[in-house]
């Protein structure tokens, strides 16, 4: 199965919205699609951590796929986190139910920086991430497209760094005020 033999795309509304081109209907498509909301994304969860969803191609692949088999969607949201990236570069994510996501071990000095392996084979460490998006492509089969998202810069910083979620995001901006 590879990237060169995916399905034609049957239903292009959300793409032609996204180019401002027009469309016959406004798209939709949901934020948090495989959620706590739908009892079969719980079912799994029941038997693996989230993580460990992400880290699975088939299970990822399944958990995005359920919104679409009770919804009509016109976009498909892969299964993934912006926190494989920190964990792809080697530092350790838990997530902690009733938290979210946890760093035992933050960053507090840009020397703590070394710990990082900041020269990852990226296509080796989130292969598993690409190995989902081809699967889901195929298993879609053209009715909708695929679509991901992606941390910023600042918000992935921030995490590493407030060790978790933040209100405030002050160790963040302290550490940039000095260490500019």
């Amino acid at each position: 199965m590879d990237a060169a033999s995916f399905p034609e795309l049957q239903n292009d509304q959300l793409l032609r919205a996204a180019a401002g081109r027009s469309v016959s209907r406004i798209p939709v498509w949901a934020m948090r699609q495989a959620g706590r909301y739908l009892p079969e994304f719980r079912k799994v969860r029941e038997k693996h951590d989230f993580f460990e969803l992400c880290r699975t191609p088939e299970l990822a692949c399944k958990v995005t796929l359920q919104p679409l088999e009770r919804f009509d969607l016109d976009a498909a949201i892969i299964f993934s986190d912006i926190l494989v990236i920190p964990q792809a570069v080697g530092m350790e994510v838990k997530m902690v139910p009733k938290q979210g996501p946890v760093f035992p071990d933050p960053l507090q000095v840009p020397d703590d920086l070394r710990k990082l392996n900041l020269s990852a084979d990226v296509h080796s460490e989130l292969e598993y991430v690409f190995d989902a998006i081809t699967l889901t492509r195929h298993r879609l089969d053209g009715k909708v497209p695929l679509i991901g998202f992606t941390g910023a810069p600042w918000t992935l910083m921030s995490y590493m760094i407030e060790g978790g979620g933040s209100k405030t995001m002050s160790k963040s901006k302290a550490w940039l005020y000095r260490h500019p």
